[in-house]
């Protein structure tokens, strides 16, 4: 019998040792060869199955152990097409699940099948493809607009989507969608988890499921479910067809696809829930455990990946491999990535092994990597320290934002002053250099007021507290901290001055994120105000309450136009959107200079920075070219609801400000007549303008 301890240092080699190469079923000419990893494994066995009777047992191949832990089988028995499974036999020791009668998913499968209620078998795949020459549209990440959304919810009630595509793969991919995501002016679809999934049991006692996608059931497999009715007829090779299909249409088109990946935990939950894959094939080396072999959760999902473990951190670097390669995924947004960098002792740091393997790996070089840079464990919050080569999701700029225009503005209506002035949000629009170090600059963060979780941002502006009752828990789940304001009345009304305010408050929210120095994230349905009624953790609800309306209102309409004009805006200008950040007394090339005034013109004094009074700016960004034309604008930024008359600057060599974009603007208009040095311009309460200098 081999103790734990000693079956997770099996072989001296690490993560990236040849032992790991090549698990899985690898198809020959007359056989396949199926390679698993179990280090404490003391038997493990090939099962297949009948092609249409998945509980049908035809063939069983015992595994050859081999040193590391490999367990190896080759035969003519697996082809394309064919449905198996492993059985994993072990000792009985503390942090080891073994059942030798338990059917479990091979982890590197391609392709998955159900049976029964939530039962699943693995299945080969072929996996080959017509990728036609269309490459990688390679969108550079000072131009990358990421647009999030659900890979159902967005086509499932679209008019311009025929009916057996709407809610797959095909119709995410279909004109009508690519025509909104071009038109808009986004560039990449970062997409919620679309690796096969389960519901949690405890959702489907309350005739809920897991909308979102983040229980994963395997890292390999596209879930089946959003597949059109006749590919899954068809099997998981057609599948996996449609859903590279998808990819190669919007590569087509130029737009990226960034894909959701949960390598944090999986299906498998808690100690007691479903074995279905890693925790049957070697339990203690999978999952982060006490040395009795309590689970460690770090996610609040039951179980902890233990991407200490060589095994493990190989298992999701393979995954990453397969999506960039076989699938020509263009990037990943890591689920609580904190958990992914957390040491043998679960403590996180920046410079763990599978963090630097997935900076380094030549195979991921070109693709983008997002972190949700925090879990739920102890030193859980990391935003800032991921290193070179990540961008990371910045929390500190959403709740700045949020404040500012919302909370500040709800406080300073009880208080008669704000709580605090604008030199915080200052620091977001020009960046987060607070939070992201100048080596990294201002493409290290992505700026985002809203996403998948959370309230929506029709749903910020309209409502205090969230609603979540129909989620079955009673209130308590999803966040209580918002920073939100329904500027009078909760959730709809017909009082058209609480109707306006909101509209202009969303205006706001829209054009600070838009404009901001950084890598901007859309949710998917804020473009046209999409509400889902003051529920702030709609993950259970596969309905209309978080499908994509497409039929709009007038004002819907003008917020659409004002994101399409925003972005447009953000692509023409390059200093909106610098590379670098620019340094005091050099010229740092794809920068921009940042300079910072008064109401009255003048240059921003120090006691104006936070002085709650004082919340009025106006922003010049130079950018320094490098591979554009030079180009300089103008924000102004007013965060009372009192009207404020603005004196434009005197700055050297400017010598008329071209209007380009008021949020006090219901719909925008083309901009009015340009302005002068030390012409006055009227700004309403809470509200924004962007000129070009020249």
């Amino acid at each position: 019998m081999v103790s734990p301890d000693a079956a997770l240092a099996i072989a001296p080699d690490d993560m990236l040792g040849a032992r790991f190469d090549d698990l899985g079923v690898t198809l020959g000419a007359d056989a396949a060869t199926l390679r698993v990893w179990s280090g404490a494994a003391e038997s493990v066995e090939l099962v297949v199955f009948d092609d249409t009777d998945l509980d049908w047992i035809t063939d069983t191949v015992p595994l050859a152990s081999e040193d590391g832990g490999i367990w190896t089988a080759t035969t003519p028995l697996l082809r394309p097409g064919t449905r198996y499974a492993v059985r994993v036999d072990g000792p009985q020791a503390a942090g080891n699940t073994f059942n030798r009668g338990t059917l479990l998913l091979e982890p590197h499968s391609r392709g998955l099948v159900r049976t029964g209620f939530n039962g699943w078998r693995s299945v080969v795949v072929e996996g080959s493809f017509d990728w036609g020459g269309v490459g990688k549209p390679a969108v550079p990440m000072d131009r990358t607009v990421l647009y999030e959304g659900h890979l159902k919810g967005l086509s499932k009630r679209h008019p311009g989507v025929p009916g057996a595509l709407r809610g797959t793969y095909a119709g995410l991919a279909h004109p009508a969608m690519v025509e909104h995501f071009l038109s808009l002016g986004v560039t990449s679809i970062q997409l919620l988890p679309v690796h096969a999934f389960a519901t949690e049991p405890r959702l489907l006692q309350h005739g809920l499921t897991n909308y979102w996608g983040y229980n994963t059931l395997n890292f390999f497999t596209p879930h089946p479910e959003y597949a059109t009715e006749e590919a899954r007829r068809q099997g998981p090779e057609a599948i996996l067809r449609e859903f590279k299909g998808m990819v190669r249409l919007l590569h087509e088109a130029g737009l990226e696809v960034i894909l959701d990946v949960v390598y944090n935990h999986t299906a498998e939950e808690g100690i007691g829930g479903p074995r279905s894959s890693l925790r049957g094939i070697d339990n203690r080396a999978y999952y982060r455990q006490d040395d009795d072999g309590a689970y460690i959760d770090v996610t609040g999902c039951g179980n902890s990946l233990n991407t200490s473990t060589d095994a493990a951190a190989r298992l999701v670097l393979d995954s990453l491999r397969y999506w960039a390669e076989e699938v020509q995924i263009d990037g990943f947004r890591f689920d609580l990535a904190a958990t992914l960098g957390r040491d043998a002792h679960h403590t996180f740091t920046p410079d763990h092994p599978l963090l630097r393997a997935i900076i380094d790996d030549p195979a991921l070089a070109n693709v983008k990597k997002i972190a949700e840079p925090w879990d739920v464990g102890m030193g859980g919050w990391q935003t800032g320290n991921f290193g070179d080569g990540w961008t990371e999701w910045n929390d500190r700029y959403r709740d700045r934002v949020r404040n500012f225009w919302l909370s500040d503005v709800d406080y300073a209506r009880r208080a008669s002053t704000s709580p605090v002035g604008i030199g915080g949000l200052a620091h977001r629009l020009a960046g987060s250099a607070n939070t992201f170090s100048a080596e990294r600059g201002p493409l290290a963060g992505v700026n985002f007021v809203t996403a998948h979780d959370g309230f929506t941002l029709r749903d910020l502006v309209s409502y205090d507290v969230k609603h979540n009752l129909g989620n079955g828990e009673h209130n308590r789940d999803g966040a209580d901290t918002n920073r939100s304001f329904n500027h009078g009345a909760e959730g709809p009304t017909d009082d058209e001055s609480i109707l306006s305010t909101r509209r202009k408050a969303m205006r706001n929210l829209l054009g600070t994120l838009l404009l901001s120095a950084g890598v901007p994230m859309l949710t998917a349905g804020d473009e046209f105000g999409r509400t889902q009624r003051g529920n702030n953790n709609a993950y259970c609800h596969d309905s209309a309450l978080t499908w994509l309306s497409w039929e709009h209102a007038p004002w819907q309409q003008d917020l659409h136009a004002h994101v399409q004009r925003l972005l447009r805006l953000r692509r023409d200008n390059p200093a909106l959107r610098p590379v670098r950040f620019a340094r005091w007394g050099e010229h740092t090339p794809s920068a921009s200079v940042m300079e910072w005034y008064d109401e009255h013109g003048e240059t921003m004094s120090i006691d104006r920075w936070t002085d709650p009074s004082h919340r009025t700016l106006q922003y010049v960004a130079a950018s320094t070219p490098e591979f554009e034309e030079f180009n300089r604008v103008l924000l102004m930024i007013h965060g009372t609801e009192r009207a404020i008359d603005v004196t434009l600057p005197r700055i050297d060599d400017a010598t008329r400000f071209v209007p380009l974009w008021s949020s006090a603007d219901e719909a925008p208009d083309e901009g009015g007549s340009p302005l002068g040095p030390g012409d006055a311009v009227t700004l309403p309460g809470t509200s924004m303008r962007l000129f070009r200098v020249e």
